[in-house]
């Protein structure tokens, strides 16, 4: 009796071993931080698994309990440990500087972000980068002109080989002039590890990925005596110096340019005359502006005998890029002195259709400014410090102010029924400038600010919600 006692308990036993869930192994494999947006599908199909797989891994029952920065063990990625990161490639960040940061192998990386060659890798867009751990090779090191491989190694105290396969190099004569390099060792400065050559200890652009009608903000760190130039776009860039000692561009996205990738090209020249450039495709994207109700209006503001030279006379005067920044901290509402009655009768980037009342006419564009409700003879005032460059009357834009800020940024205000301020006055932020009319190409009275960066129209909304630069 005794003997059946203990055959039963070991049949039970087993019975409860082998009715374990199989879902209740343990799986192991590098962790994704779940993102707003994403569900257990949309990460299924990022990493090429089944939604069975991933819940498996993670002993996810029901699939809609899912939470942004929740950690999920991805199964199937073997080779890859620690966390995956879903990052914004900026500056710098190429697809060879990365894969000789995180080691990662090229076939493994293209898989975890379904890359199909690396001139898809551009500035804006979003990739999962895998950590590259306790990495013992984060000096950058750019070959000089004539410098062998031999030469660079000795400089960084390692040896030739080492240098060749920490970077994929075929051999101690397959360095390249200006190539960024890693090297074991850690950067003197606080540089970032990017693939950027070495006279830029570090670049940033801000609010990836940049929009239509967006400002860019182009951020760069040098070392000592660097003089910079660039281009985003078609638009060449102006750097000034801002607060500890980074060099600060400036640059508007037309309103009406396509979505898609474009160049941004950075130019360094070195004390001694030497020159290093580094260039990468940056992605714009839509700003989702809606269609404006059709607009009639005089047709002589239509014109263009009268509108192309007004134009080409407010180009002229939003040109020129002060190195002087005249205004500090952040830009405040031109109609703050009514704000309590204000309100957005149309905001920037609004796709219009004028017609020339009594005619045939028609002219398409976007709207450039953004336009506050109110009534004639209200306070119009400065929204930040500068000078005027211009006050006087215009056909299309009616009685207007336009004032330089400095860096590439000017503002203007047009419509108004009286200007009280002339060319050449130095005004402070809130200084009433004029007052609200309906003089020019409207419907009705109301103040439209205009606000101009490095010669490109952009939100002004923008610069109430977030300090520039």
């Amino acid at each position: 009796m005794y003997k059946r006692e203990i055959l039963i308990f070991f049949l039970l036993a087993s019975l409860i071993v082998s009715s374990q869930p199989v879902g209740a192994q343990e799986i192991t494999g590098p962790v994704y931080i779940v993102q707003p947006g994403d569900s257990l599908s949309s990460i299924a199909v990022r990493f090429s698994i089944s939604m069975a797989e991933l819940m498996d891994a993670n002993g996810i029952s029901d699939p809609n309990q899912l939470t942004a920065g929740q950690q999920l063990v991805i199964p199937g990625l073997e080779g890859i440990t620690g966390l995956l990161s879903t990052e914004i490639i900026n500056f710098g960040d190429s697809y060879r500087s990365l894969m000789r940061q995180t080691q990662v192998p090229d076939g493994l990386f293209r898989r975890l972000n379904h890359v199909v060659s690396p001139s898809e890798f551009y500035v804006g867009v979003s990739m999962i980068i895998p950590g590259p751990g306790d990495s013992p090779n984060n000096k950058r090191t750019s070959p000089a002109t004539g410098e062998s491989l031999l030469e660079l190694a000795v400089k960084n105290n390692t040896d030739v080989w080492s240098l060749a396969d920490i970077n994929g190099l075929n051999g101690s004569w397959d360095g390249l002039p200006g190539d960024t390099l890693f090297a074991p060792g850690e950067n003197e400065t606080t540089a970032n590890t990017t693939g950027l050559p070495s006279a830029f200890i570090s670049a940033e652009i801000r609010d990836l990925p940049l929009k239509q009608g967006g400002t860019g903000v182009i951020k760069v760190q040098t070392i000592p005596g660097v003089t910079l130039g660039g281009l985003l776009v078609d638009h060449s860039l102006n750097f000034f110096t801002g607060e500890g000692g980074a060099q600060i561009a400036l640059q508007g996205i037309h309103a009406l340019l396509e979505p898609g990738v474009y160049p941004l090209k950075l130019d360094a020249t070195l004390p001694d005359g030497g020159r290093q450039s580094y260039e990468q495709s940056i992605l714009v994207v839509s700003g989702n502006y809606p269609d404006d109700p059709l607009l009639y209006v005089d047709s002589a503001t239509l014109d263009p005998a009268s509108t192309e030279p007004e134009l080409q006379l407010l180009i002229s005067l939003t040109t020129p890029a002060t190195p002087t920044k005249l205004w500090a901290g952040d830009f405040i509402s031109p109609a703050i002195a009514y704000a309590d009655s204000t309100y957005f009768t149309s905001r920037y980037g609004n796709r219009r259709t004028y017609i020339g009342q009594g005619t045939e006419l028609q002219v398409q564009g976007f709207h450039t400014g953004l336009d506050f409700g109110g009534g004639d003879g209200l306070a119009i005032t400065a929204p930040a410090a500068g000078r005027v460059v211009f006050a006087g009357p215009w056909t299309v834009r009616g009685n207007a102010t336009v004032i330089d800020h400095g860096w590439g940024v000017y503002s203007g205000f047009w419509h108004q029924s009286a200007i009280q301020v002339q060319a050449g006055d130095m005004v402070e932020q809130n200084q009433v400038i004029g007052l609200v009319g309906g003089t020019g190409r409207v419907t009705g009275a109301h103040l439209h600010w205009e606000l101009w960066v490095n010669g490109i129209q952009v939100d002004p909304l923008d610069w109430l919600i977030q300090p520039y630069p």
